[in-house]
Order: C-alpha cells, then structure tokens, then sequence
C-alpha cells in the first residue's frame, strides 16, 4: 500500500507541470474572460467599470449583433444541409469501383489541404465581376451577365456558404466514405436478391448504418462552422455592410478595432456556452455509436 502511494505521488508530481500549464492557459483566460464580460472596458476611452451583466442584455439590442447572429445560423445551417447532401453524394461516389479510384480521392482532399485564408483570398478574385473565374464561367452559357457577388448582401452570403462548402466538403465525404467501407458487401447482395434496387438499399442499407456517424460529424463540424472567422475575414471582411459578419469575427472586430473588450467578452462568453453545450450533445452522440 505505501508503495502504491508512493508510486502515485511520483506520477502526479511528474503531472503537476503539464497540468499547471494547462490550468494556465486555458482555465485561467475563460475566468479571466467571464470576468472582463461584466466591465464597460474602452480601451479608447479608458473606462473600466463594474456594469454586471449589461454587456449580455446589449447584445440582444445591438443591431449588428443580430444582424451577426442571423447571418451565423444562416451560414451554419446553408453550410451543414450542402456538407450532408453533397457530403454523402460525393462518398458514395468514392465508393464506388473504377479505374482510377485512388488518384481521384487524392484529388478530392486537395481543397481541404489549402488553408482557408489561402482559399478565401483567391475566391475574392474569383468572384469579381470583371476578372473573376466564377463570372467567366457562367459567361459561356450567358455572356452578358453580370453580377458584383459580394458587394449585394444575399450574394456575398451565398458566396460566403460556397467557399466554405467546397473547402471543407472533401474531409466531410471521406469521413463518411470511412463509415462506407465497414459496411458488407454481402448485405447488398442479398437486398439485390430480394428485388430492391440502388434507391432501397441506400436507404434500407446504406443510411441506417451511417446514420451514427453523420450524427457525430454533424454535431462536430456544425461546432467548427460556429466559430469560423477566417473565410469571412479573408473573404469579405464582415461586408456588405454588416452582412457577413460571423459571431467570431464580430468578437473580433469589438476587441480589437474597436477595442470594447468587455463587450466582445460576454459575447465570446455566450459562444462558449453554446459550445460547451454542443460539446456535451457530441459526447453523448459519440457514446452511442458502435465501433
């Protein structure tokens, strides 16, 4: 028994500085966060002043905030209905036998191995109305259109969705191409026996068996479309207007242009929240799936 005390005081002291600095760069900066939310902290204007929680109530009454919190749902929904649509399109794709296979899922996982920065930078060219790849293309079948896509709100939100679709749609279908592989083909064969055809299977079969793991990726990629900041910082810069601006990039833009921190504060506190909450629901999906 003293051994195994003694074996175990050696393990936490060996632990004690990993876990200090863990405690110090993660524990220590959300308390410090939450603290800062319940101060009217302008940098500009050196006001540092206890307001409790009126930095929370004005969120609701910022008309750029809701503008932000609009445009985030609209931007994460938009974006979650093309990744489980085209992402489960494009696995089953991938699936399939033919020559070539492997080089096309090379080809596939480029995109995603570009940086978002990289990709967003070189879709505000595309998108260009006199210059732009997206234009040209659609100029083959109708030359005389034009169209300025991210200086008209609706089409700089839809470009915003597109870029981040074709980004990250590859590493989306090549997980659920994962959850594909496990699936026997001796199953299909006797669905084919039975009489049902491709349309049945995939949905006797093919969707039932995947349903677990689209759940999970669902549940993680929705929390990551939550905090994307980069697309829209590269991309458009919050504009039109306000009309792109993310709930990421807005915390941004309060702390560190306009330097209001203990406003960006309750609202980067708030989007913890809904990502500790999202982060609780994927721990418990993730427990229901059969490995």
């Amino acid at each position: 028994m003293y051994e195994n005390k003694k074996y175990l005081a050696i393990a936490w002291i060996l632990v004690l500085p990993a876990l200090l600095i863990r405690v110090f760069t993660t524990i220590y900066p959300i308390i410090e966060t939450f603290r800062i939310s319940l101060y009217d902290v302008k940098l500009l204007r050196g006001i540092n002043e206890f307001i409790g929680f009126q930095n929370y109530l004005n969120i609701f009454q910022d008309s750029k905030m809701i503008t932000s919190i609009k445009f985030t749902v609209i931007f994460v929904v938009g974006s979650m209905i093309g990744h489980l649509v085209l992402g489960i399109a494009l696995a089953l794709i991938l699936n399939m036998k033919f020559a070539g296979q492997k080089v096309l899922r090379t080809i596939v996982l480029l995109p995603w191995a570009m940086p978002m920065v990289v990709v967003a930078m070189a879709s505000k060219w595309a998108f260009n109305n006199e210059y732009g790849l997206v234009n040209d293309f659609i100029r083959w079948f109708n030359p005389s259109f034009k169209l300025d896509w991210l200086i008209h709100a609706t089409t700089a939100s839809n470009a915003v969705i597109a870029v981040d679709l074709w980004k990250d749609l590859p590493f989306f279908a090549i997980l659920i191409l994962a959850g594909l592989q496990f699936i026997s083909s001796d199953m299909y064969e006797a669905a084919k026996i039975d009489g049902a055809g491709a349309i049945r299977s995939f949905f006797t079969i093919t969707l039932p068996l995947i349903s677990k793991n689209i759940l999970v990726l669902s549940i993680f990629f929705t929390m990551w479309r939550i905090t994307s900041f980069d697309v829209v910082y590269a991309m458009t810069s919050g504009g039109p207007g306000e009309s792109t601006a993310l709930i990421a990039y807005r915390i941004t833009t309060e702390a560190f242009t306009n330097l209001n921190t203990g406003y960006a504060s309750s609202i980067a506190v708030v989007l913890f929240l809904i990502m500790a909450l999202l982060s609780a629901l994927s721990m418990r999906a993730a427990k229901r799936v059969d490995y």
